[in-house]
């Protein structure tokens, strides 16, 4: 008997997302295209409450029809020391294997990525992009963690952190990329928790600007603001190998949510328990070699 593994999938696609800040909310803001250091005249917009919606980044969007979220502008005061938050609840454990976001604005000059191993947990760094890594985060600038080091942490890389491209640029994180006993991972249970994740929380902590702002212009303030057209994240339903479906259910409140359809004999959200007097052998995870299925109790 084999480990089953529900499919892959885009957990974050069609999911709410919760912005502490979106451009309209409080009536339309002007906001300005940035289309390079050396151009003073700028095209500008108006943003209305539903015009760039959190929603934007977790539907289907092409090229030909970009669609996006949007904060407020410099002008509002969306920059350095204050956050702008980008929070996914998944309402299930899930195993991540990437977050992938894809900017329609310049990407931040800094940024972290967080996630919460349990619905009731605390927030855990999971990774941190910064072009002033030391001064804005206390971390060397890197992209890797040495062997012999502790592999389950966040660290931080410049990577990403240029002011170019002016739009499309994207951001790939991977759960598991630069640590080198990944390759382990099957027999390292400290990955297990790692990649483990009920909740996902982008922090904008600061925009990326050519410095032109200092003048104070408001058509230059209102050229810079954050704007993402995909938020992506690429996962498996944690089912600790006892399950092949990830599937939703409806409580007696209502409320739906995802859960396991869980084989052989066990039990639980995430296929985590044996089921009763199927206690022989303590509950263990599956593995590509044992699929450690629960047993009956003798005699039952």
């Amino acid at each position: 008997m084999m480990r089953c593994i529900p499919g892959f999938e885009n957990a974050a696609f069609g999911l709410e997302v919760e912005a502490t800040n979106t451009c309209g909310q409080s009536g339309p803001t002007e906001f300005c295209v940035q289309s390079g250091s050396q151009v003073t005249k700028k095209t500008c917009d108006v943003c209305t409450e539903s015009s760039h919606s959190p929603y934007y980044m977790t539907d289907f969007s092409s090229y030909a029809n970009r669609t996006w979220w949007q904060s407020e502008t410099m002008y509002e005061n969306v920059q350095y020391p204050n956050q702008v938050n980008l929070t996914l609840h998944f309402g299930k454990a899930f195993d991540i294997t990437y977050i992938r976001l894809l900017f329609y604005s310049p990407r931040p000059e800094s940024f972290a990525i967080y996630k919460k191993s349990t619905e009731d947990g605390q927030w855990i760094p999971y990774q941190f992009y910064s072009g002033s890594c030391r001064d804005t985060y206390g971390l060397p600038d890197l992209n890797y963690i040495r062997l012999g080091e502790q592999e389950t942490r966040a660290f931080c890389t410049s990577e990403f952190s240029d002011i170019s491209p002016l739009t499309g640029g994207s951001v790939p994180f991977s759960t598991l990329e630069g640590r080198p006993s990944a390759k382990y991972y099957d027999s390292k249970s400290e990955f297990w928790d790692w990649v483990t994740a009920t909740d996902v929380r982008i922090t904008l902590d600061r925009l990326n600007t050519f410095g032109d702002e200092v003048f104070g212009d408001p058509q230059v303030l209102k050229s810079y603001f954050y704007a993402i057209a995909d938020f992506a994240v690429g996962a498996r339903c944690k089912c600790n190998g006892h399950a092949s479906e990830c599937v939703k259910s409806t409580s007696i409140n209502g409320t739906s949510r995802r859960v396991c359809r869980c084989e052989h004999n066990t039990a639980g959200p995430d296929c985590n328990e044996c089921l009763p007097f199927y206690n022989d052998a303590p509950w263990s995870r599956a593995t590509a070699l044992n699929a450690h299925e629960c047993k009956a109790l003798e005699g039952k």
